[in-house]
């Protein structure tokens, strides 16, 4: 029997979704772990009550917070992930030819066992000879591989349970010190419309950290606001430099050459956050 499955995000802002069916339902050492059948978006990945990713849209999100990095950087060999335990990022980034190694650091191994019984297209990338599957803290994990990765990912959920060390000054220092002399990093930054105060905080962090600090965006409607940030920390590379530079063709289903050239145009108020110019 259908129900109704509620996100509270803040007073003025509530989602409700219709769901089918529930097909997974645990509660891991970390968080309450499902698997959901949607009304509009199928099968979806609920992590403590939030939609995290869905069948119908997963690939906006996923194609967008691996391609954008990994074209920016010229040569990316060392991917890690950290977080996306649902496999999709790790699939994205595994299709790269230059990429020779996906780490996928996930610390609740039940969300690992949720997406590979429920969302194998996603899940198909455990299986990939590219990909590593690591159930670790990705906080500690980091620590002990400085000069290690070309491009690392934070592939995390909100800022709330076990991801809410993800978004700290500490944390992104780290990841810095995880980069090669070239390296380049990407996150998720939540909603341009509910979240700028996050979003200008992070993007000042990386401004503190890395010569090149940019935002870029794209529309994903399971994301309250739709319109989704996205945060790149770059060592040497920016990607302003590389609109014109050929790049591999990548089987994708919204990424192509023209989004990576258009998702770092930013509105005038995101620019007015962030203190840049108009």
């Amino acid at each position: 029997m259908p129900f109704i499955l509620s996100e509270y995000h803040s007073p003025g802002l509530s989602v409700n979704w219709t769901a089918n069916k529930v097909l997974f339902h645990k509660q891991s050492d970390f968080q309450e772990v499902a698997i959901v059948e949607l009304e509009e978006m199928g099968r979806a990945l609920v992590l403590d009550g939030y939609v995290q990713v869905t069948v119908e849209d997963e690939f906006v999100y996923n194609e967008m917070i691996t391609h954008v990095p990994l074209f920016t950087h010229p040569k990316p060999e060392k991917v890690l992930i950290i977080g996306g335990g649902d496999g999709g990022s790790a699939r994205e980034a595994a299709k790269h030819p230059s990429v020779t190694q996906v780490d996928l650091c996930e610390i609740d191994p039940m969300v690992i066992e949720a997406c590979r019984e429920h969302l194998p297209e996603m899940s198909v990338s455990y299986n990939h000879p590219k990909v590593n599957v690591i159930t670790k803290d990705g906080v500690k994990f980091i620590k002990d591989h400085p000069n290690t990765y070309d491009v690392i990912i934070i592939d995390s959920s909100d800022p709330i349970g076990p991801a809410v060390d993800l978004f700290g000054k500490d944390f992104y220092s780290n990841v810095h010190k995880a980069l090669k002399e070239d390296g380049i990093f990407a996150c998720q930054s939540e909603s341009l419309f509910y979240h700028q105060d996050l979003i200008k905080d992070v993007h000042e962090m990386l401004k503190g950290l890395f010569p090149i600090a940019r935002l870029y965006t794209a529309t994903t409607p399971t994301y309250p606001g739709f319109l989704w940030a996205y945060s790149m920390g770059s060592k040497k590379y920016d990607p302003f430099d590389r609109m014109d530079v050929k790049k591999p063709e990548i089987e994708a289903r919204y990424y192509n050459h023209d989004i990576y050239k258009g998702c770092f145009a930013l509105p005038t108020f995101i620019k007015e956050t962030l203190g840049l110019k108009k």
